[in-house]
Parts: structure tokens; sequence; C-alpha cells
């Protein structure tokens, strides 16, 4: 197995203070939008641009949120090992506001189809966007693409990529494992 860094924490940094100022643009002062990262490695994301909003930018009232997508996959049951849910944490109305749906990878896509119906259980949006850190371009089964899109990476199906955030691996770096 073979590993090569793609991104690291400078660049992560600075790809993250542009989408920032993406959702500025499109969103203003967030009064009618919400993000959402999707459990779990979403999630991450989200809450850095959350505070990046915040703190960089003085955006002060984001609704922020998690949204555990485990039981909506279309492959939860084939797996060999059981499932473990994670929590859903949407303290805020999503009726008729805009959503932004946060995640690492865009990989199949399947990750956001499944946030699709497991948002519909609390309530309708008025739009639904997709900001993602990395698109691996060649791997979608689903014709979803992102709205906000940090890094775009060729990457052939023998090939992973892996987001560390320095929240739970210790530091910001983005690889592209390869199995040989």
């Amino acid at each position: 197995m073979s590993q090569k860094k793609i991104l690291n924490s400078t660049e992560i940094h600075i790809i993250l203070h542009r989408l920032a100022c993406q959702l500025i643009e499109n969103h203003n002062d967030f009064s009618n939008t919400v993000l959402i990262g999707l459990q779990p490695r979403g999630v991450f994301l989200a809450e850095r641009l959350t505070a990046i909003l915040k703190d960089d930018y003085g955006i002060k009232n984001i609704k922020s949120g998690a949204l555990d997508i485990t039981f909506y996959r279309d492959d939860f049951r084939r797996r060999e090992e059981p499932l473990e849910a994670n929590s859903t944490q949407i303290n805020f109305e999503i009726e008729g506001k805009n959503t932004v749906f946060i995640d690492d990878v865009l990989f199949s896509g399947r990750s956001i189809r499944a946030g699709l119906s497991a948002i519909q259980s609390f309530g309708r949006p008025s739009k639904i966007e997709l900001l993602v850190l990395i698109d691996r371009r060649f791997s979608r089964d689903l014709p979803i693409q992102p709205d906000y899109l940090g890094r775009q990476i060729d990457v052939i199906n023998n090939e992973k990529v892996v987001v560390n955030w320095k929240e739970k691996n210790g530091k910001d770096a983005i690889y592209l494992i390869k199995n040989d």
C-alpha cells in the first residue's frame, strides 16, 4: 500500500476559507440558510466552516447541525460488519430553508442520496446545495455534482482518498492511498 499526500494543512486552510467566502457570496447573513454535516466525516468539515464563518467573517447566527444517514443508505444491509449509527443533531427548522449538505469526499454519490432521503424527516427545505472538500470525479454512480468544491481529484477505483482532521487525527492532511 502506497500513500501520497495530496493536500497539507496550509492548503486545506486556504481551501476552507475560499469555501467560506463562496458560502457568504451566496447566502449573505445566513438568515435563511442552514449547514448540515453528513455523519460521520462531513461533520468535521461543517464544524470547521461554521467556526471560520463566525470567527473570521463575523457571521453570528449560523445554524449548523449533523445528519446521520446510516440507515438511509442503499447498501447498509450489504455490509459484513454491523453498522453503528451516529447521532443526528438538528435543533432548528429545516422547512423552507436553504440547506447546504457538507461532506468531506464525494465518491459514488450514495451518501448524498441517503442525505436527501434522511432530511425529509425534518421538513422540506426550499433548496439543497452540496459542499464537498474533495470530488473523486471518475467514481460517480449517481448524477450528483457539488455546488461548492474544494478540490477535484482524478482517482481510479483501487485508490482511496483519506481526509485527516486535526480534531480526530492530530493534523490536517489529505492522502491518496493506493492498494498495490
